[in-house]
């Protein structure tokens, strides 16, 4: 496993704490509790868009020397939009280090995946499929996220949720963050 710098630590921790006071909204993301270089994201459909109601899980992974150079940005779950499981080329991610840009924050690269999300123009990584596909896999999403993200749930045991007011991380059960990826499961014990 790749060890974070103390630099990379810092700011993502900063980062963590700027997303948990101003959250972008459609998206919840976390770091591993292991691994503060690997985040998970939900990205939860928009209304008016064809991934309305869909909830869709991926990750970036963060270099030792973020903020210095971009993360890679994959996305789980099919949407239409993205190959599930690939690294995808995006200004924002490690397929183009030449136009990233140091002062991106956690919420800048999740926010630019939003929006390379709702947009249609190719890249390395995306796919095409009409609106009517789309809305279909939303409607598979959490569906697909409770089968397929089983083996990520057990893995990610406790997430990063929230602060003291300390500022000390805190951790919340595999529950809570099973109600991220498939909110139709809210009060369901799954540890």
């Amino acid at each position: 496993m790749v060890v974070a710098s103390v630099t990379a630590t810092a700011r993502l921790k900063k980062d963590y704490a700027r997303l948990l006071k101003e959250p972008v909204p459609f998206v919840r993301a976390a770091p591993l509790q292991e691994n503060i270089l690997e985040w998970h994201y939900i990205i939860y459909g928009a209304p008016n868009t064809p991934y309305d109601g869909g909830v869709y899980h991926g990750k970036l992974v963060f270099p030792s020397d973020f903020p210095f150079k971009p993360p890679s940005i994959y996305m789980i779950t099919p949407s239409g939009r993205f190959q599930v499981n690939t690294r995808l080329c995006l200004s924002i991610s490690d397929f183009h280090p030449d136009t990233w840009n140091p002062a991106w924050t956690v919420s800048t690269i999740i926010t630019g995946l939003l929006s390379f999300m709702n947009d249609s123009a190719p890249t390395l990584g995306s796919i095409t499929s009409s609106d009517a596909e789309k809305k279909v896999l939303a409607r598979r999403s959490k569906a697909f996220n409770l089968k397929v993200t089983a083996k990520f749930l057990k893995r990610f045991l406790k997430v990063r949720l929230g602060t003291s007011l300390e500022g000390e991380f805190y951790y919340v059960s595999l529950s809570h963050l099973a109600v991220w990826i498939c909110p139709s499961r809210e009060g369901t014990n799954i540890e």
